[in-house]
Formats: C-alpha cells, sequence, structure tokens
C-alpha cells in the first residue's frame, strides 16, 4: 500500500480538531483514522496485476528526430482502474511526459503514446512499464511493474546529406550529362564526335577519321562499377571526443555521404568496421537498399577500448577485394599509432589498391594553436603547433608510400573525402 499526496493532505488537516480538542489521543485517532482509510482505499482499488501492457515502437529512426512509444493498456479485472503509469526508458532515449493518468473500465484498453527524441545512437532498450493503481477516494495506491520489451533502434543522424547535391552536380558534369566528355587516365570510352579547336590530338580516332573523311575524336567518361571498400575504425582512437561528440560519430558521418555518392556514381561499396578483429560488415548491397544498410549496420557501432591491428585491416583488404580498387581508411592520424601500425603495412596496400586516409582533426587542437591571451595559452599554442608539426611530418611519410591523407575538422571531413573521391575519379585513378 503506498499513500498518495491526497493522503499526506488529509493527515495535514488534522492540525484543525487538534486546535479544538488539544490532545495527543486526538492526534493519534487521526492518524489511525486516515491510515484506516488508506489501507480500505488501497483494497478498494482495481489490481495492478491485473492490467495487460503492450507496447509498440517504430523500427528504427535517426538520431535526433522524434519517434512515438505507444503503450496498450487492458484492465482485466472487475474494478475501474484509475492509475498513473510511467513508460521508462533510458535517458539517452530522450522520452518526454513518460507519466500518463488513465482512467480504464473493466475489459476496456486504452493508448498511451510517450514522444522520444534519442540524443546517442545504438539500440534503446525500453524499460518496465510501472502501474500505480489509486482507490476511488484517492488516498491509497498498489503498485506493480510490467515487462513490456521494445527497443528503438537510433539510426546515424546523416546530418552530411546536406551536401549530397552539390557533389551529385559535380558528378554529372564528370559524366558527361551537364558538360563535354573529356580524356581522363584510366577513363572510359563513350562515344565519337568531330573534332573541335583545342581538343587532344591524342584522343583523334584515326580509323574512324579515315572511314568518314573528317577528323573525329573519342569522348571518355569516368569509371563505373568499381569498387569502394570503406574501413572505419573503431579502436580507442575513434572514441576521443572532438566537440560534443567522439570521433567515430564523424567518420560516420563520411562514410555515408562517401557511400550515397559513390552509389549514385554506379560503383560498388562495401563497409567493414575493424579493430581487434571485424565488428560490422556490410557486403554485396547495392542501389536502393545501401544506405539503409549501413545505417543499420553502423548504428548500434561503439568505440572499444583497444589497439587498432594494421594486420586484420590488411586481411580484410586481401580477403574483400580481388582487383584494384579504392581503399578509404576512416582513423585517426596520430603520429605514433600511425608510424607503429599503418606505415609499416602502407606499401602493401598501395601497390594493389588506391588507399585513402581520412582522419578527423580536434577543433579545440586548432583553437589552442591561435590562441595568445596569456602567457599559459602561449605555452598551449606551442604544444599545439608541435603536435601539428608531427601530424604533417607523418602525413608527409604516408604520401611518399601513396597514401592520400584527407584530415579536416568533424564537421568538414565528409565534404572533404567526397571532394577527394570525385578528384581521384575525374583522374582515373580508381
Amino acid at each position: 500500500m503506498l499513500p498518495t499526496t491526497r493522503a499526506a493532505v488529509l493527515t495535514a488537516a488534522g492540525a484543525l480538531p487538534v486546535l479544538v480538542w488539544p490532545r495527543w489521543s486526538t492526534v493519534w485517532v487521526w492518524v489511525v483514522l486516515v491510515a484506516i482509510l488508506c489501507v480500505v482505499d488501497a483494497a478498494l482499488a482495481a489490481s495492478p496485476g491485473r492490467v495487460a501492457v503492450r507496447r509498440e515502437v517504430p523500427g528504427s529512426v535517426r538520431l535526433g528526430e522524434p519517434a512515438t512509444s505507444t503503450l496498450t493498456v487492458t484492465n482485466r479485472g472487475a474494478r475501474v482502474l484509475r492509475a498513473l503509469m510511467r513508460d521508462a526508458w533510458p535517458p539517452s532515449a530522450g522520452a518526454t511526459d513518460d507519466r500518463h493518468r488513465v482512467v480504464v473500465p473493466p475489459g476496456e484498453r486504452r493508448r498511451l503514446r510517450t514522444t522520444l527524441v534519442p540524443t546517442r545512437r545504438g539500440d534503446r532498450p525500453a524499460d518496465l512499464v510501472t502501474v500505480r493503481s489509486v482507490g476511488p477516494l484517492g488516498l491509497g495506491a498498489r503498485q506493480a511493474s510490467h515487462a513490456a520489451p521494445a527497443a528503438l533502434r537510433v539510426l546515424p543522424a546523416f546530418a552530411s546529406r546536406r551536401h549530397l547535391p552539390s557533389r551529385l552536380a559535380r558528378l554529372r558534369e564528370m559524366d558527361g550529362r551537364a558538360a563535354v566528355l573529356v580524356r581522363g587516365q584510366g577513363t572510359e570510352f563513350d562515344s565519337l564526335r568531330e573534332y573541335v579547336v583545342g581538343d587532344d590530338v591524342r584522343a583523334i580516332d584515326w580509323r574512324a577519321t579515315a572511314r568518314r573523311g573528317d577528323v573525329v575524336v573519342r569522348t571518355w567518361r569516368p569509371e563505373r562499377d568499381r569498387r569502394v571498400l570503406i574501413v572505419l575504425d573503431v579502436a580507442r582512437l575513434s572514441a576521443a571526443r572532438l566537440g560534443d561528440a567522439p570521433r567515430l560519430d564523424a567518420q560516420i558521418e563520411a562514410a555515408l555521404l562517401l557511400a550515397a555518392l559513390a552509389s549514385r556514381a554506379g560503383d560498388r561499396v562495401d563497409l567493414v568496421a575493424v579493430d581487434n578483429e571485424v565488428r560490422a560488415r556490410v557486403a554485396g548491397v547495392h542501389g536502393p537498399r545501401l544506405m539503409g544498410a549501413l545505417a543499420d549496420a553502423l548504428a548500434p557501432l561503439e568505440p572499444s577500448l583497444v589497439e587498432l591491428r594494421w594486420a586484420t585491416v590488411t586481411q580484410v583488404v586481401r580477403d574483400a577485394l580481388s582487383q584494384r580498387a579504392l581503399v578509404v581508411l576512416l582513423s585517426a592520424l596520430e603520429p605514433a599509432a600511425v608510424a607503429a601500425g599503418l606505415l609499416p603495412v602502407a606499401p602493401s596496400l598501395t601497390r594493389d589498391h588506391t588507399v585513402v586516409l581520412a582522419s578527423a582533426a580536434d577543433p579545440e587542437v586548432e583553437a589552442m594553436r591561435r590562441d595568445r591571451s596569456d602567457s599559459e595559452a602561449v605555452f598551449d599554442a606551442a604544444a599545439a603547433e608541435r603536435t601539428g608539426l608531427e601530424r604533417e611530418a607523418v602525413a608527409v611519410r604516408l604520401r611518399r608510400r601513396g597514401v592520400e591523407v584527407v584530415e579536416a575538422g568533424p564537421d568538414d571531413l565528409a565534404p572533404a573525402l567526397a571532394d577527394t573521391y570525385l578528384a581521384l575519379k575525374a583522374a582515373g585513378r580508381l
């Protein structure tokens, strides 16, 4: 039995008879009377154990977007259910107004809705549904909790999709739908057309010229049906906070934008998430199903506090690719980790594939480097400058081994990587 707020108010109202009959016996009589009323009222309340609860949630929702948890409450008892119900969720599910007052006659049901605005990716499992059944006088209540299993999968926000239209426009220009097709190393033959001033003489098709009697040149388009393998680092360096989110979130945004762009360009995209073993894999999915499969696979990923095993990365690349492809490594450009891990295996990767290392930089380090407000800030700026020089030095070493290096802030990494992909495609290097 649980006393309610109304029971406390009734107990406080006992001050009036005590003022009229100022005796201890008056106090005890009033307290006992209130206690009896609470017990009787709780006994007359509908049994919370005779309540059936079913919870329904959507299968998935993007991070930051609202979703609705619907509780269906059925009163299987013989008394009217007057209850306060709590639809419990973890804090990261962002439940608002999760307490509901409801009156359910015997044999009837009601639907209650709780708005969820998740603040973290991943699977958000629901907690128990608590039913506090109040008696007809509102003085006493009985309480029980029911399991109503449900889980909401929170997908990545994919905020970088705002950059997709402009990159698709550039892709259409490269593909010849908005500009003249040009010759590029490694591009595919498209068609023949008459020579105009300014065309590369190396593009002249002499056989077609001889047949037609006019100078004819070949036109070319960027390759299609190429392979793009995205390797996502989910080891300890991906847990570093960059602003309000871990580095892993910036890497996921970059992976999603690149995958969306590459799939629209006609390339085949696979993704592998690795630390010291493979944590997630998306392979063999093409067309409209690709982005959904990627979002679903990336949603539950969390950084693990282990070192990235580059031997596992090279083995994954070797197993996944049988021909030359674009391998995008979404990892941190940390000098010590790169020198010990990536540099030794870079030659074997770049010998068979075009390799890009994309890293999200810490904006706080850049802010420290520019701050000269006081003597302490100057020392911090010197340390940040030294860190920047070390990162530039290791980037130069990677480029000498054939690795393209892309480093940008968390919000700029996705468009920077997309631009690099377009540049490589225009140059015929995929």
